[in-house]
């Protein structure tokens, strides 16, 4: 029988088979033929979700693309349009091009922090928007990681250090990404459906690679196109919930106590009668690919994704305990537990390390002594300030970590987990791959 205990995997074995499983789910998740299957063109015709558009009606052709899969996003795009329909337009990515194409002009924006460049991209296609007419076409490329890309602040005079501090103070509160995007898309003037009100006559086409939960889209690079459904008292509560508002620069606390924020574009305003939106790859995509991938390694599969946005350490008891429950109900068998999302990993210290690798170092200690392997990372090939994707551990790290008198505890205080899994040989490193769906989790048992 396939998987069968008397197949068993040594532990050594069952990380490097979850490493195979995510590398087989990355290969699978190809976004220029993700485009053209679902852009659909047919002679001068396009496809975005429901809509159907005429490229011949249009004289110009814009496209603006940021986001960490923005690269292969352009030439997926360039491959479906071809030769007749040449385009130029903007890109914000955090690497430049291995082949840049002609009419784009390149920023290589910061992140997780903007740089210099993020706020010149977002100057540049302000203007660029401002000028498209009906008979334009703007085509925008939007992945995760966007929100950093391109950012311009409504606050007067503001500069980058203040930018910077503003994303710093959200990325390590410890909020969630739908609870530090409202205060981001309330602050910002590309955000929250304020790039389509910035080109209201233009017909404006959206397309999406997601790193956020399907039906929270408007997460997706803060959701530039599409209408915002977080209100200006949204961002009020998550600025005290976090105690926010004493963590930002000078120049933000004092506009904020001298102007009230203004609202983004809701459903019904005019700048969204020309905009649709569809998502090329999302969770689903994710899920599918990762789930044919572990049945092709001949283990029993369930997918999970319940544990979105749930502190790190309450996440990996609830996925161990439902991986034992699998492993349990199919004696005999090799099982995986496939689970997405993105954890909740407060900085608390000045280490090394990313959400992913903090996941696992939490099952270090409940793995040990079993037959079982836990590997997460993330898909864009990066997690948090270290140069991996995430690590794996099994049954052995802990006492291969003892011997080295490495503390998982300790480490996981200082916020150092990618130096513990690097010490270890366990970190993944892919570097960056051209992607960002969401954080991937890969549970196996024998």
């Amino acid at each position: 029988m396939e998987g069968a205990l008397s197949d068993a995997l040594p532990m050594a074995d069952l990380k490097q088979l979850a490493r195979r499983i995510f590398r087989d789910t990355l290969a699978a998740i190809d976004i220029p033929e993700t485009m053209r299957r679902k852009m659909q063109r047919e002679g001068s015709r396009i496809r975005c979700g429901r809509a159907v558009v005429d490229l011949r009606e249009f004289r110009a052709l814009q496209v603006i693309a940021y986001g960490k899969a923005s690269h292969a996003m352009v030439e997926g795009l360039a491959g479906v349009l071809g030769p007749e329909f040449p385009f130029a337009g903007i890109v914000s990515a955090p690497a430049a091009p291995q082949r840049p194409l002609a009419g784009l002009r390149y920023f290589t924006g910061g992140h997780p922090l903007p740089n210099e460049a993020s706020l010149a991209a977002a100057q540049e296609i302000l203007a660029r928007v401002a000028g498209c007419a009906e008979r334009t076409l703007l085509i925008f490329l939007l992945s995760g990681g966007g929100s950093a890309l391109v950012e311009q602040l409504l606050v007067p005079g503001a500069t980058l250090a203040d930018v910077q501090a503003l994303h710093r103070a959200l990325v390590t509160c410890g909020a969630p990404i739908d609870a530090m995007n409202a205060v981001r898309k309330h602050l910002s003037a590309v955000k929250g459906g304020r790039l389509a009100a910035a080109a209201p006559r233009a017909m404006k086409l959206a397309y999406g690679v997601s790193d956020v939960p399907p039906g929270r889209e408007s997460a997706l690079a803060s959701g530039p196109t599409i209408p915002d459904p977080t209100t200006c008292a949204d961002a009020g509560r998550v600025l005290a919930e976090y105690a926010l508002r004493e963590k930002l620069p000078p120049r933000l606390q004092e506009w904020l106590a001298r102007n009230p924020l203004v609202e983004t574009p809701k459903p019904g305003d005019p700048a969204f009668a020309r905009s649709h939106f569809t998502l090329l790859l999302g969770m689903d995509d994710l899920f599918h690919s990762a789930q044919a991938a572990a049945e092709a390694a001949g283990c029993v599969v369930r997918c999970d994704n319940s544990t979105d946005d749930w502190p790190v350490r309450d996440a990996a008891e609830h996925l161990l305990v439902q991986l034992e429950n699998l492993r349990a109900a199919h004696p005999g068998r090799r099982v995986a537990l496939v689970a997405d999302g993105e954890v909740s990993s407060p900085v608390t210290g000045g280490g090394t390390g990313g959400r992913n690798a903090a996941f696992v170092l939490a099952c270090v200690e409940k793995l040990a002594g079993r037959n079982a392997a836990v590997l997460s990372a993330g898909t864009d090939g990066i997690d948090g300030n270290s140069s991996a994707a995430g690590a794996v551990a099994d049954g052995e790290t802990l006492a291969r970590a003892r011997a080295l008198d490495l503390d998982p505890e300790d480490a996981f205080r200082r916020s150092d987990s990618a130096t513990f899994f690097a010490q270890l040989g366990d970190a993944l490193v892919t570097g960056p791959t051209g992607n960002n769906l969401r954080d991937l989790r890969i549970l196996l048992a024998d």
